[in-house]
């Protein structure tokens, strides 16, 4: 009788313990092919995961339905506050013949809008191309002339490089019905507290990155949009850069996008508040020496 009642009691405890869910294993998270590992060091501790693109697709992270989400209306760089579940595009070193067109035409098949940091001598070699950006729809911000690390330079050379850029810009953009938005991004991300103080107090919105898609890479364009996806995925919302002069951006941004509302993000589109330059001028380069 004991005997049998033992066997009851290991019986039922093997049944419950049936239901319950196992431990998930370091082998779970880590099957399917990894992700090509960044060659640059960027100060993330985080440890690569495996290609986005080569494991079931998650359910619906977020619960909104549509890709395009709200326009943000911002006037300094702190009114740059993005909910869970949404996203700023950025394209940075345009315009480009060839490739700043096809994102163009990607972005209004999803419609949503972007945000564009051009290069002043890009702007300058093709306004039409640039003015065909702003009249789409899209922001318009600056990136520099020459595309220099400007923490290299001394204090008034890097601020002439600045306004050299903002001037080319706005140039190029004249007659396309919207001006040069304050948005600014150091080129390299490279900055000093001089310049990004300077910089800050004379209205510039200096954009920061949240995602770095890494599109400068020699990768494909499923590596880039998982790396991306992968990125987004741990932090849940913020700013990605991309850039418009890479065919493999050109090749990855649709799949991308779809992916982006499948997983229920959204897209925010940003916009000077109030007048915006439209409202400042810009930076000049002659002042006082620093």
């Amino acid at each position: 009788m004991r005997l049998l009642r033992t066997l009851v009691v290991v019986g039922l405890l093997g049944a419950a313990l049936a239901g319950c869910a196992r431990p998930v294993s370091q082998k779970d998270v880590a099957q399917g092919p990894v992700a090509t590992a960044d060659r640059v060091v960027t100060g993330s501790a985080r440890t690569v995961r495996p290609a986005a693109m080569d494991q079931p697709m998650p359910g619906r992270i977020f619960s909104h339905g549509a890709l395009a989400g709200r326009t943000l209306a911002v006037a300094s760089t702190a009114d740059i506050v993005l909910k869970p579940g949404e996203v700023i595009l950025t394209f940075d070193d345009g315009p480009r013949p060839g490739k700043t067109p096809a994102i163009l035409d990607t972005l209004d098949a999803h419609g949503v809008k972007a945000t564009f940091l051009m290069l002043g001598a890009s702007a300058k070699a093709h306004p039409q191309l640039a003015r065909q950006v702003a009249l789409r729809g899209h922001t318009v911000g600056s990136h520099t002339y020459d595309h220099v690390d400007l923490s290299t330079l001394g204090r008034q050379e890097a601020l002439d490089e600045i306004a050299r850029g903002e001037a080319a810009v706005a140039e190029a953009l004249a007659g396309a019905g919207q001006g040069l938005s304050p948005f600014f991004r150091f080129p390299y991300l490279a900055q000093t507290g001089f310049l990004r103080t300077s910089l800050l107090q004379g209205d510039i919105v200096v954009l920061d990155v949240d995602i770095d898609s890494k599109d400068y890479y020699r990768d494909t364009p499923a590596q880039v949009a998982a790396r991306t996806l992968a990125r987004l995925d741990a932090r849940g919302s913020g700013i990605i850069l991309f850039h418009d002069i890479h065919q493999r951006t050109v090749d990855m941004l649709p799949a991308f996008l779809d992916e982006l509302e499948a997983r229920g993000y959204t897209v925010v589109a940003l916009a000077p508040k109030g007048s915006g330059v439209f409202g400042r001028s810009v930076i000049t380069a002659e002042g006082p020496g620093l």
